[in-house]
């Protein structure tokens, strides 16, 4: 019990020696010394900083004082001489009168100057009778100053607040006083106008400063006159109490600045003196004083913290050598348990000769042991090789080898060749240390993986999952490379689906989708590993076939084979689709040394696969990219083809199948080129359409069709409709509506004789807006029809909800109409669908007798076709309309083309 006594007792000694042992080292006892001789200083510094602000204050207040004093002297002054002039006129004029009042005085030198003050008399009307210096008559009775003495019999002076003179434009305070006459009764007014910068002319930047004040405010709180540094201004509200300098400077009513301020009333007038002299502007010499002790105080506090921090740092680095290690290592410790990072600490194992050939573990943490699957026991103590005998050989161990000779720090990524890490990315930094270095380990699994995705996102296409373009012009670039090593040759196909428009537009987008995944996928079944098939955009795709020989033929049956498998049909939302492709075949030198010029080569040759009728590949040849030229200077002439009225419109009949007789027509166009003669709209609607000048044509069309009509009318024909097409890029544009009310208009032709055909397909690309559309015409009287019926992929249960008033059965039905049992299969289903939703029927592309009595038969209300008339010029319809019975033509029915393209 005693023991336990004695060791208490001598363990607390032990401690208090020890801390003041530490407390009395010199980087420790020093910095204390000189905070208490930095807070002496300041103390001392701070007082007399205290001292030189409460002599500003009290300069200041006196300042202030004094300069009131002086300037309540003035304007007592010039206020008292103001009012005896103001007296000595009342006492004039009451005794000679207004007319002989300014002559005596000025006679005997009695007026003030004339350069400083005005003086007048107004007669009780308030018309100025009098005045030194001379000016013209005027009526002052509304003003503020002669209104008190009219209404008050006060014998007091008036001031009145600083006005602006009408004509001069001069500010001038008015000083007045009543007249009355011989009964005592108001008789008008003496006035002194005096500028309100008299007043503040004692204003001294030695004394009042840049922004001090003086000013004179009246009674009401309305300053008379204020100065301050140039500026004179009057007119201010400002309400200040009397008082004889604050004790502290208050904020300016007019501008916020913090003044020293003195307010004195003035005796026998409602006005009041006003000195405010600016605080910072007053305390400046002072602060110059203190700001001079402060600097003292830095630059002393400075010295003496730069002598203390020499001498401490010298103190502390004889006890930071003893320390580092310990801290090193408990940092370290604690930092590396904490990090999600493995750390090795390594020493350098050398041979006799100095060599380093291995590495011995002194240190590890957690994440450490995570990573190889051992304990920090089993760990410590082993060498680098043993653990991992590969990194012998695959430089790892080279790298921790350089890293001691040389200094400084590597990093690599490498994959693991463990059991446990042979599927983990990981990352290391290996840093010298002293004898050895250490080696931080991390775990990039989840990173490499992110940036595979991140990869693949950007070369394939997210639809399909084939190589975009960009990875497609990179796979081109290398297959072009290696044919150029090898002398080998490459195969480019570009392959465009052939009516994946009308599946797109019938069936919407997500069957359209559906369908590139699939033709996607077949085209990728049909090459081999090395082959590469993207999709290039939209429903083009492009296949790669590299390292090939120079026969084109021997690929073949490898296109044939693509062909085939896009062909195939497949359902889409429960409808089975069909469709096919067109490829063009370029190889590589042969028809392009470079990826840009082979890739256009194969651009032309599919769209001549497309031209010559789909469903096939072609391969390239020179006289294609002279099609693409041919269809350049078709563009550019298309361009012209309006304003220089190379356009004309033919006219076929339409035909009535029960009764025989023409009861409408179908515009259609015609294009003489100048050069090349008639050509054919097969060749250049479509490009019209591409490049938007159909919106141009199909104006000019729709207004020449609508003034022919009428012209037939006109010359007492039988009435018949005018059918005009509109196209897909006719119909989207915003103003269709509008531009065919307005060739309604300039024609004078009723709406119910013109009818509009549209295509099923392009009513299905937007179905809710072409509804919509369509129902406006209608509302304007216009038939709408739906042409080419059956080509495209149209919902019949949308159909019925089209204001269309007839559907056109497409001549691709109506050519083998007299011996194909399915195509009289569908004619017979759409003449029957037809009717039971109250629509007409036409069939178009009438040629035989035989198509025309199965149609009759088959009740199908109309047709038109050769069979009946070629598409005729307006002379020869007037003609055709003349023998249906109606009377001779005696006007022209003809359209001048000037006068259509006048419109």
């Amino acid at each position: 019990m005693s023991a336990v006594t004695t060791t208490a007792p001598a363990l607390a000694s032990t401690l208090l020696r020890r801390w003041l042992g530490r407390g009395l080292e010199t980087h420790i006892s020093l910095p204390l010394f000189a905070l208490l001789l930095l807070a002496a200083i300041w103390m001392v510094t701070i007082h007399f900083v205290r001292i030189e602000h409460g002599a500003a204050q009290s300069a200041a207040r006196d300042s202030v004082r004094e300069q009131i004093d002086t300037y309540e002297a003035q304007l007592a002054r010039n206020l008292g001489g103001i009012d005896q002039t103001l007296k000595l006129l009342k006492y004039v004029v009451e005794l000679k009168g207004a007319s002989a009042a300014l002559p005596t005085l000025n006679e005997k030198g009695l007026l003030p100057s004339g350069l400083v003050f005005v003086v007048a008399i107004v007669d009780r009307d308030g018309m100025v009778v009098a005045s030194n210096p001379p000016a013209p008559l005027a009526n002052i009775s509304g003003h503020s100053f002669f209104r008190p003495h009219r209404n008050s019999d006060s014998d007091t002076v008036f001031v009145s607040e600083t006005l602006r003179d009408a004509g001069k434009n001069e500010a001038h305070m008015h000083f007045t006083r009543r007249l009355n006459d011989a009964d005592g009764r108001f008789a008008g007014v003496v006035i002194v106008q005096a500028d309100p910068a008299y007043f503040t002319s004692g204003y001294e930047r030695s004394r009042q400063g840049e922004r001090g004040a003086l000013g004179m405010i009246g009674a009401d709180g309305v300053v008379r006159a204020m100065r301050s540094g140039d500026t004179v201004s009057w007119g201010q509200m400002i309400r200040l109490s009397p008082v004889e300098g604050a004790a502290a400077p208050v904020a300016s009513p007019w501008d916020g600045v913090l003044r020293h301020t003195s307010v004195r009333p003035l005796h026998g007038f409602p006005l009041s003196a006003m000195v405010a002299l600016d605080r910072d502007e007053q305390a400046a010499p002072f602060d110059t004083r203190g700001r001079t002790y402060l600097w003292g105080a830095a630059v002393a506090s400075v010295l003496l913290v730069l002598i203390v921090t020499l001498v401490c740092v010298w103190s502390w680095q004889l006890t930071r050598t003893q320390r580092h290690s310990r801290r090193a290592q408990e940092t370290f410790a604690a930092a590396s348990e904490a990090s999600l990072d493995a750390f090795f600490v390594m020493r350098s194992v050398c041979d006799g000769g100095g060599a380093i050939v291995d590495f011995t573990i002194e240190a590890i943490n957690g994440r450490a042991e995570l990573l190889t699957g051992r304990s920090r026991k089993s760990l410590i103590g082993t060498t680098i090789l043993a653990l991992m005998p590969s990194y012998r050989h695959n430089g790892i161990f080279d790298e921790m080898v350089d890293v001691v000779r040389s200094g400084g720090m590597r990093e690599a990524e490498w994959r693991g060749e463990t059991a446990r890490t042979d599927k983990l990315w990981m990352h290391r930094q290996v840093v010298a240390v002293e004898n050895g270095v250490v080696a931080i380990v991390r775990d990039i699994t989840e990173r490499k993986l992110a940036e595979q995705r991140i990869y693949h996102m950007a070369h394939h296409d997210e639809l399909t999952g084939l190589p975009n373009r960009s990875l497609i012009r990179d796979r081109l670039d290398q297959a072009i490379l290696h044919a150029n090593r090898t002398s080998r040759c490459v195969v480019v196909a570009f392959i465009d689906l052939d009516s994946f428009k009308l599946v797109n537009d019938g069936l919407g987008h997500t069957a359209g989708d559906e369908l590139l995944q699939v033709v996607g996928a077949r085209m990728q079944g049909c090459l081999s590993a090395d082959d590469t098939v993207g999709r290039f955009g939209g429903d083009e795709f492009v296949i790669i076939l590299a390292d090939l020989g120079e026969d084109a033929l021997a690929i073949v049956p490898v296109l044939e084979k693509i062909r085939q498998a896009v062909t195939r049909p497949l359902q889409l939302g429960g409808q089975e689709v069909q469709v096919s492709c067109s490829m063009g075949v370029v190889m590589y030198p042969r028809d392009g040394q470079d990826p840009n010029t082979l890739m256009m080569n194969a651009d032309a040759a599919m769209y001549r696969a497309k031209e010559t009728g789909n469903n096939r590949f072609l391969f390239y040849t020179r006289e294609m990219n002279a099609s693409v030229e041919d269809k350049l200077l078709l563009l550019e002439g298309l361009r012209n083809a309006v304003e220089q009225q190379q356009f004309s419109l033919l006219y076929q009949p339409k035909v009535d199948l029960r009764s025989g007789r023409i009861f409408g027509v179908e515009a259609l166009i015609r294009w003489h080129h100048p050069e090349h003669g008639m050509i054919s709209p097969l060749r250049f609607i479509g490009l019209a359409e591409e490049s938007g000048l159909i919106v141009a044509i199909g104006d000019w069309v729709l207004r020449t069709a609508c003034r022919q009509n009428m012209a037939w009318r006109a010359a007492g024909l039988a009435p018949i409709s005018m059918s005009v097409n509109v196209s897909p890029r006719q119909f989207e544009e915003l103003r269709l509506v509008e531009r065919v009310a307005l060739a309604l208009e300039d024609s004078k032709l009723p709406a119910d004789a013109l009818e509009l055909e549209v295509t099923e397909s392009l009513i299905m690309r937007d179905l809710a807006q072409s509804v919509g559309k369509m129902g406006e015409l209608k509302a304007m009287g216009i038939s709408l029809s739906i042409d080419d019926f059956g080509t495209g992929y149209s919902s019949l249960s949308a159909l019925k909800s089209f204001p269309i008033s007839s559907l056109k059965i497409d001549k691709s039905f109506v050519s083998e109409l007299a011996d194909n049992l399915d195509d009289q299969a569908i004619a017979m289903a759409v003449i029957s669908l037809g009717h039971k939703l109250n629509l007409r029927v036409i069939a178009e592309g009438v040629e035989t007798e035989q198509q025309r009595d199965f149609l009759r038969s088959n009740d199908c209300d109309e047709m038109q076709g050769y069979l009946f008339s070629r598409p005729l010029p307006p002379d020869e319809v007037a003609t055709l309309l003349q023998a249906q019975g109606w009377p001779a033509i005696n006007t022209p029915v003809t359209l001048d083309a000037c006068d259509v393209a006048a419109h």
